[in-house]
């Protein structure tokens, strides 16, 4: 083979090694940006304060409710959250179940009109519901849910909107209190909502027959789809890390061997 022909040859042959060189050497910052995209897309799936039903949440029912509040600081615990409870469709009936390191107090209010559940004229009701922490709250990295058994539910709206104060121990305060609306962005700092379902033929929903139990049957539903979102969104973090990994260690294995 003339020297030419062996020249040609190296001359694409040139090209194509720099060519791959360069996609070795950006494969690592792909992964990278890959595995920080998927985690600040699974993020925000569990980083709102939200209200999830443990029971059938049926219309006109009594219910147990979860507000779960994860810590979203580093640098921070939260202390305090404030729970507004809506005016619209006041909830005579509110009982906190305990939660060990806080204590619970009940703000009532009179109500512009008296309303009347089980044959009784109500004419106050529990306005806000704030849990205070006794020890050190919500630390770093870890949530707490608070239970709260509430009713009578509204017979004619199809969720419930709560507004939450969320305060960490450097004073900062969160304020979960922005609607979502139907078609638009979720706003930043969305208020709880809970979804209402049709109310049962016996017009009682989820309530037994002393209308003040909740449902057995299918109590754990929602708390599973609860879970399952928060699953899903660590296991998405997860690959994105995984992606990350797998891109480091094929730009070092492609830069050893242009070393060799």
């Amino acid at each position: 083979m003339s020297s030419n022909s062996t020249m040609a040859k190296s001359s694409q042959q040139q090209p194509e090694s720099s060519r791959t060189r360069r996609c070795a050497r950006r494969l690592p910052l792909v992964g990278t940006l890959a595995a920080g995209g998927v985690l600040l897309l699974a993020g925000p799936a569990f980083a709102h304060v939200s209200v999830q039903p443990e029971g059938a949440a049926a219309k006109g029912s009594f219910a147990t409710v979860n507000f779960k509040v994860p810590n979203e600081r580093d640098d921070a615990s939260t202390v305090k959250l404030e729970v507004t409870l809506p005016t619209d469709h006041p909830l005579a009936s509110v009982m906190p179940q305990p939660v060990p390191g806080w204590k619970v107090s009940i703000t009532k209010a009179k109500l512009p009109k008296p309303i009347e559940m089980e044959g009784e004229k109500i004419t106050e009701a529990p306005s806000k519901i704030t849990w205070t922490a006794e020890d050190k709250g919500v630390e770093p990295g870890q949530f707490q849910q608070f239970p709260l058994s509430v009713g009578q539910l509204p017979k004619d709206a199809d969720q419930v909107v709560f507004k939450a104060l969320q305060t960490y121990d450097d004073k900062q305060v969160v304020r979960w209190i922005e609607p979502t609306k139907e078609g638009a962005p979720e706003p930043e700092n969305p208020a709880p909502v809970l979804k209402l379902t049709a109310a049962e033929a016996d017009g009682h929903g989820a309530a037994a027959a002393d209308g003040k139990s909740e449902a057995k049957d299918g109590g754990n539903t929602d708390a599973t789809d609860a879970s399952g979102s928060d699953t899903t969104a660590r296991v998405l973090g997860a690959v994105g890390i995984v992606v990350g990994i797998t891109g480091v260690g094929f730009g070092v294995f492609a830069g050893r061997r242009r070393s060799v």
